[in-house]
């Protein structure tokens, strides 16, 4: 960065960059390093939706600009996640050579476990509690579900968020987005939320199985307006 004529600073010294102006340098760093290796129309990763925006089908995450997407690439998160694939279709590849069975499991390429076939008994109670952050004032959910018929040891239930244009029950409404819960013996469900970035900080979002009490706790905050704003400024991007 040119820290020459910041105020404040002598002429040829360096004067003291803000952590915005320090963010915004970096992304514009990795998005200029990012344009010299990365070819979009090759992206196998790159995806423009219906709304104008840019998605990364790899780490399913949104981007308002090719230069936020760019940036994105290389975060850590995309690193890592090209990574998990890279060692993923390398020990495919071995599977395929040996075959087709899977040396680790000894089963075909692509069965990982038996399937079993499991009755389903219902949905699970629930409750929701809407929260708020007394210092960032985030808004944010807490969801309680309960699942007193679940079998001793049996796994601890699993989330995720899908938007709106992937679910097939009812119109799709960009407004919103899905949040799903599912637990063996239970149906899955699905909880309609507002369509707002998610605060992946751990100490923001977070879920607990209590294994003894049957209940599953989930807590999903939402980024700030300001912050959503700076998600969508050219070159700058949000948490990677």
């Amino acid at each position: 960065m040119d820290f020459q004529n910041r105020a404040g600073s002598k002429f040829g010294g360096g004067g003291v960059a803000s952590q915005s102006a320090t963010n915004a340098d970096r992304r514009e760093r990795l998005r200029k390093l990012a344009l010299e290796t990365i070819d979009l129309d090759k992206d196998p990763y790159f995806f423009k939706n219906h709304v104008g925006s840019f998605e990364c089908r790899l780490c399913l995450t949104v981007h308002q600009n090719d230069g936020s997407y760019l940036a994105h690439t290389q975060g850590k998160k995309h690193q890592t996640n090209l990574a998990r694939r890279a060692a993923k279709e390398e020990k495919e590849g071995r599977a395929r050579e040996n075959g087709g069975i899977d040396p680790a499991t000894g089963l075909p390429v692509g069965v990982a476990q038996v399937r079993r076939n499991l009755v389903k008994i219902g949905r699970p109670g629930y409750k929701i509690t809407k929260i708020r952050d007394p210092h960032t004032r985030q808004q944010g959910l807490l969801f309680q579900l309960q699942y007193p018929d679940a079998a001793p040891g049996a796994p601890a239930p699993k989330w995720q968020v899908m938007n709106a244009f992937t679910q097939h029950v009812e119109e799709p409404d960009r407004n919103y987005q899905y949040l799903l819960v599912a637990a063996e013996p239970y149906e899955t469900v699905g909880f309609k939320i507002p369509a707002r970035e998610l605060d992946k900080r751990e100490d923001r979002q977070f879920d607990y199985w209590d294994a003894d009490a049957k209940e599953y706790w989930l807590q999903v905050m939402f980024m700030t307006e300001r912050e959503e704003r700076y998600n969508a400024a050219p070159g700058l991007g949000g948490r990677t």
